[in-house]
């Protein structure tokens, strides 16, 4: 007998996250179906350690893995390429980091991003709408690399208090998306901010840094950061420090 499903009406809580399917079921850390989405569901799913996601013809479907993967911002995994290239872009004028500035286009950057094993996007015009009304309520915001007043790469994340949920990437320019991330881990660096949530394991992300932890640990810091008062997103120049100090940028 397949396990219970639960289906979400507008005005009902979210479950539990502990409830979501376990390794055994169809699709382990499947939680509920249904909702609206939009930055009033986004906020309440986020606080509780739940994220959508979901393919062409489904209904709205919310999760919560275990384990979750995540990265510690102090435990990013700066190789000696990525190094170099960040030394590089940190000295080259017409090279930026810009916060916000383009939210919209770095979500439809990412949805037109081809990734392995996956066919087409979730990214559809309908969630660009919802996350693009969350960013307009201070939520969810955009990291994005900068080349002679071009977007070449960046991320999208959402924020809640000091809680940090990383969504997805795009590079037009190799590394242009790595830049972005070492960005987003400096801006954390700066304030604070102690875990960011990367969702699923991969490989590219497990290089970098990231690793599982368990769901319960996860949610236990989404509990103590959710009312945090929130990041300042901005980014200064100076927050290169925290991957570059000024002894390597002269060595």
């Amino acid at each position: 007998m397949p396990p219970h499903l639960h289906w979400l009406e507008p005005q009902d809580p979210f479950p539990s996250a502990t409830l979501a399917w376990g390794p055994e079921d169809p699709a382990p850390g499947l939680l509920a179906a249904g909702h609206h989405l939009d930055a009033e569901h986004l906020q309440r799913a986020y606080s509780e350690g739940i994220f959508p996601w979901f393919g062409p013809g489904q209904p709205v479907l919310w999760w919560s893995p275990d384990p979750r993967m995540v990265l510690r911002p102090q435990e990013f995994r700066l190789h000696r390429s990525l190094r170099r290239t960040l030394l590089k872009f940190r000295a080259q004028r017409g090279c930026e980091i810009r916060v916000d500035s383009a939210f919209e286009e770095v979500m439809r950057a990412c949805a037109n991003t081809a990734r392995p094993g996956q066919d087409g996007t979730w990214i559809v015009p309908g969630v660009i709408q919802a996350y693009a009304a969350f960013h307009a309520a201070g939520h969810a915001h955009s990291v994005e690399t900068w080349i002679d007043g071009r977007l070449v790469g960046g991320l999208y994340c959402v924020g809640i208090g000091r809680a940090v949920f990383g969504e997805s990437m795009f590079a037009h320019q190799t590394d242009a998306s790595k830049i972005a991330l070492a960005a987003l881990v400096c801006l954390c660096r700066q304030q604070g901010v102690t875990l960011i949530d990367c969702q699923q394991n991969t490989r590219h992300l497990a290089s970098l840094g990231a690793r599982e932890i368990a769901r319960d640990l996860f949610l236990q810091h989404v509990r103590q950061t959710r009312s945090q008062p929130p990041l300042r997103w901005q980014f200064d120049p100076v927050y290169w420090n925290a991957l570059l100090p000024p002894e390597a940028i002269a060595a």
